[in-house]
C-alpha cells in the first residue's frame, strides 16, 4: 500500500512538473533551449515560416509552414485569413491546441520579426495554448553552430477545430471607433518615422498618411540587436517609459499587420500588458477605405515622394 501511495505521489509530482514547464513555455525560446527540446520525447511542433529557404536547410524535424499562408491577399496583405481556411491550414501542418509550437523565422533583421509575431498572433488566436518564437531566427541557430537538415519533413495531419477570438484583434470598425471619440484606445504606429509622417507609403495603400491621434512608436525600439528581440523586464520598462498603463487598451498597426505585430507581440506577451490589440488591415485596409488620416501630403507633395521611392 506504501509502495503505491509512493508511486502515486511521485506520478503526480512528475505530471505537475511537466505543467508547469509547460506553462512557462515562451514566449521566446533561445536556439540551445530549443535543440534540448527537439532531442527529448516531448518535442514541440517546429513550424518554419521561411518558405523556399527550408529546403536549404532547417531545425530537425521542422515543418514548412510559409509566411504566406497566414496573410491576406496582395491588395489587403493584413486581412486575416478567413477561419475555415486558416482551419485547413493548421490541420495540414499538424498543429493541434494543447502541443507547444516553436515559430521560426530567419532572423536576418528587426523587420523580419514580424513574420514570426504575426504567426504567434494568429495561432494564439486559434486557440493554440502554448507558443515560442525562436529569438534571433536561423540566423541565431547557424551563429550557435547548431545542425541542420535538408530532408524535407511531412506534417502529421491533425483534426484540430478553431474558433478565431477577437480578444487581440482591432477591426476597422474598432478603429473608427476610437478615430471618431466613441471609444476610447491608444492608437500606436509601428512603422518607421518616414510612413507616420506621410513621406513613404505601402504600394497597396490608396494614400500615405497616419491613423488621427496615433503616435509613433517604430517596431525596433524592442530589439536588443538587429535581430534579437528584448526579454520580458527589458520590455515592461520600455512601455513604461513609453507611459502606457496596464488599464489602457492600446491598438498596434502599421502597413499590412507586419511590424504592427511585433509591437504587439512586445507589448502583450513580454511586457504583460492586458489590452493590446493587433488591427492586421493596418494602414493599407484603413486607407482603402476613405477614413480620415493625418500627415497625409498634397497631391504634388505625394507625386514627390513616389518619384524618390516612397513607396
Amino acid at each position: 500500500m506504501r509502495r503505491f501511495a509512493f508511486s502515486t505521489l511521485a506520478a503526480l509530482c512528475l505530471v505537475g512538473a511537466a505543467h508547469a514547464q509547460t506553462a512557462e513555455f515562451g514566449p521566446l525560446i533561445e536556439p540551445a533551449e530549443l535543440q534540448t527540446m527537439i532531442a527529448g520525447p516531448d518535442a514541440p511542433l517546429v513550424l518554419d515560416t521561411r518558405g523556399e529557404a527550408y529546403a536549404q536547410g532547417h531545425i530537425a524535424g521542422a515543418i514548412s509552414a510559409p509566411y504566406a499562408r497566414f496573410r491576406g491577399p496582395a491588395d489587403n496583405p493584413g486581412a486575416v485569413v478567413p477561419e475555415d481556411q486558416l482551419q485547413a491550414t493548421l490541420r495540414e501542418i499538424g498543429v493541434t491546441l494543447d502541443r507547444p509550437v516553436v515559430i521560426v523565422h530567419q532572423g536576418e533583421d528587426n523587420s523580419d520579426f514580424g513574420s514570426a509575431a504575426r504567426v504567434y498572433w494568429t495561432l494564439k488566436s486559434s486557440g493554440v495554448s502554448h507558443l515560442a518564437i525562436l529569438n534571433g531566427g536561423m540566423g541565431a541557430w547557424a551563429a550557435d553552430g547548431l545542425p541542420l537538415e535538408t530532408k524535407a519533413n511531412a506534417p502529421v495531419p491533425s483534426e484540430v477545430s478553431i474558433r478565431f477570438s477577437d480578444r487581440w484583434l482591432a477591426t476597422t470598425d474598432d478603429v473608427s471607433a476610437v478615430v471618431s471619440g466613441a471609444q476610447k484606445a491608444r492608437l500606436i504606429d509601428a512603422r518607421p518615422e518616414a510612413f507616420f509622417n506621410g513621406q513613404q507609403s505601402h504600394p497597396a495603400a490608396s494614400r500615405p498618411g497616419t491613423l488621427p491621434g496615433a503616435e509613433s512608436v517604430s517596431h525596433a525600439v524592442w530589439f536588443d540587436d538587429p535581430t534579437r528581440v528584448m526579454g520580458r523586464s527589458e520590455a515592461a520598462e520600455v512601455a513604461a517609459k513609453l507611459g502606457i498603463q496596464p488599464q489602457e487598451e492600446v491598438v498596434a498597426f502599421c502597413n499590412t499587420g507586419h511590424w504592427a505585430a511585433t509591437e504587439w507581440f512586445a507589448l502583450s506577451e513580454l511586457a504583460g500588458l492586458p489590452d493590446v490589440k493587433l488591427y492586421p488591415d493596418s494602414m493599407v485596409g484603413w486607407s482603402q477605405t476613405g477614413g480620415a488620416m493625418d500627415h497625409t501630403p498634397g497631391l504634388m507633395q505625394n507625386l514627390m515622394n513616389q518619384i524618390r521611392g516612397g513607396n
